[in-house]
């Protein structure tokens, strides 16, 4: 399905120049940065607005997790379920974080005692009971989070199935549901413990968010050796499939080196997308909204739904069986 909507398309009644006409009279041979950034973000606007988004044959359960906080975990997993959400995909977002930005950011009401994903760990609902649909897009339902969340991993934590409680609840709503989901993100809570193993239980796929600082890859060991536990205990196909450069400012030699370190050490799974730092991005979550509702033809808009349709076009792991 083509991403044409929410006013991503740049056509202009005939006799009358479009945006990026106008850009390329005016900056076409200027030496000006400015005018170049807004050439090159009016053109890419353009390409991503005109591409296809590949259906997967399949629902993808993709998790993003780092448990490094500020990386743009939550960010990222709000921006490319609306992406995908815009572009006509059937999107699920299961918020496992107890601080619950994901829920706030896709304009879900998630007040202490709310229904929401605390339930369905405790098994006193389903998800059925506590789905809600983003009012931005409504092909994008949400299960929500509530600070209620934070005491879940204390409280399960002796039951013997303490680490398949979110995959049987989410089992049970998928072969009950009349919607087939294109995708599912889990917005993972930023530390290692029960509740972010129920999420890679889950998944299919892990999505690590790297910020491009100094610091990138620090802590980056200790999740992918719980990723690795999770692959060889409870999870075998579990796939590590993509990494995002985001808060990347192309201004400065030390994101690119951020970067080209991180593509040094996982050629394969890095994203050619990248996220920059902007303020839009940051101001988007304050009005519960995504970027992609919030500021569509913005600089951060365009590079979340480049990453999406990155994600479409590279597809799912396949497993030999």
């Amino acid at each position: 399905m083509a991403n044409v909507s929410r006013e991503t398309s740049d056509s202009s009644p005939e006799g009358i120049e479009s945006a990026n006409d106008v850009l390329r009279r005016i900056f076409g041979d200027s030496d000006s940065s400015v005018g170049a950034d807004l050439l090159d973000e009016s053109n890419r606007l353009e390409k991503v607005s005109q591409s296809t988004f590949p259906r997967s044959r399949s629902t993808r359960i993709i998790a993003v997790a780092n448990q490094k906080g500020g990386v743009g975990k939550t960010t990222t997993t709000v921006n490319l379920a609306s992406a995908f959400a815009e572009a006509g995909m059937n999107v699920l977002v299961l918020d496992m974080d107890p601080q619950g930005n994901a829920s706030t950011a896709l304009g879900i009401r998630h007040p202490s005692g709310t229904a929401s994903i605390y339930d369905v760990i405790e098994g006193r609902k389903s998800v059925s009971d506590v789905v809600q649909v983003c009012p931005d897009f409504d092909t994008l339902d949400v299960v929500p989070s509530t600070i209620d969340l934070s005491g879940a991993e204390l409280e399960i934590a002796t039951l013997d199935n303490r680490t398949e409680l979110l995959k049987e609840a989410l089992d049970t709503y998928l072969k009950q549901s009349a919607r087939h989901y294109d995708y599912i993100f889990i917005d993972c809570a930023p530390s290692l413990g029960l509740l972010v193993l129920n999420s890679l239980r889950t998944a299919h796929e892990v999505l690590i968010p790297i910020q491009a600082e100094y610091y990138a890859l620090e802590g980056l060991g200790q999740l992918l050796k719980t990723i690795q536990l999770v692959q060889s205990s409870f999870n075998p196909d579990l796939d590590i499939s993509m990494m995002l450069v985001t808060m990347y400012d192309r201004r400065t030699m030390l994101s690119k080196e951020v970067y080209e370190e991180v593509e040094r050490h996982y050629p394969q799974v890095l994203l050619k997308a990248t996220i920059p730092r902007a303020v839009r991005i940051s101001e988007a979550p304050s009005f519960a909204q995504s970027i992609i509702a919030y500021d569509p033809k913005s600089a951060g808009a365009i590079a979340y739904r480049e990453a999406a349709l990155e994600i479409a076009r590279r597809g799912a792991p396949v497993h030999d069986k």
